[in-house]
């Protein structure tokens, strides 16, 4: 088996404080603001890429934003303590799954993934950290090793994902779903 080239990477991320997080919900205010169509013109946080899982009464505020959509729910059903605190698995999760509404678009039910605020012109970073005043959300760029085949998505890894969308959601529900983020700005 030939040997495979590494190659570096840089890897855009957030990385989330809970201890910081005091439950104000910026984060999802802005996200949702900036996703909106045309952009700022208003404010919905179930279409924000981030959630802020709240339990006050426990004093337990988590920043969680959106991952890869998952097509079946996992078996994991366990609690956490961290710091006296306890955590539900789920609330750790950043999929879409058929478990849960959170990360799906509320109009047509299509799963939501961070984008990391990407748009033209460029930001220097996602919104949700620019906004976060108590510094529970920071951005990283971190250089990690790839192999230098696992660089772009296959055709075939693409082609798996829109047949995914499609059994799931319908032809016209992704169509349209394309069609209006085709129009964003």
């Amino acid at each position: 088996m030939p040997e495979k080239t590494k190659k570096t990477k840089i890897i855009k991320r957030i990385h989330v404080d809970a201890d910081k997080c005091n439950g104000c919900r910026a984060c999802e205010m802005i996200c949702s603001a900036f996703h909106a169509s045309p952009k700022y013109s208003t404010n919905n946080p179930a279409r924000a890429r981030i959630r802020v899982i709240t339990d006050p009464l426990r004093d337990i505020y988590l920043p969680v934003y959106a991952g890869e959509y998952t097509p079946a729910e996992c078996m994991g059903r366990n609690t956490y303590t961290l710091e006296g605190k306890f955590y539900d698995e789920c609330a750790f999760c950043r999929a879409a799954c058929p478990s849960r509404a959170d990360f799906k678009e509320p109009d047509s039910g299509l799963p939501l993934k961070c984008d990391m605020c990407e748009s033209v012109p460029e930001v220097d970073e996602p919104l949700c950290v620019k906004w976060c005043l108590v510094d529970a959300l920071t951005y990283e760029e971190v250089e990690v090793e790839v192999d230098e085949d696992e660089e772009e998505p296959r055709p075939e890894e693409v082609e798996l994902g829109l047949e995914s969308l499609v059994d799931r959601f319908g032809m016209d529900k992704v169509l349209e779903t394309v069609a209006r983020l085709a129009k964003k700005d």
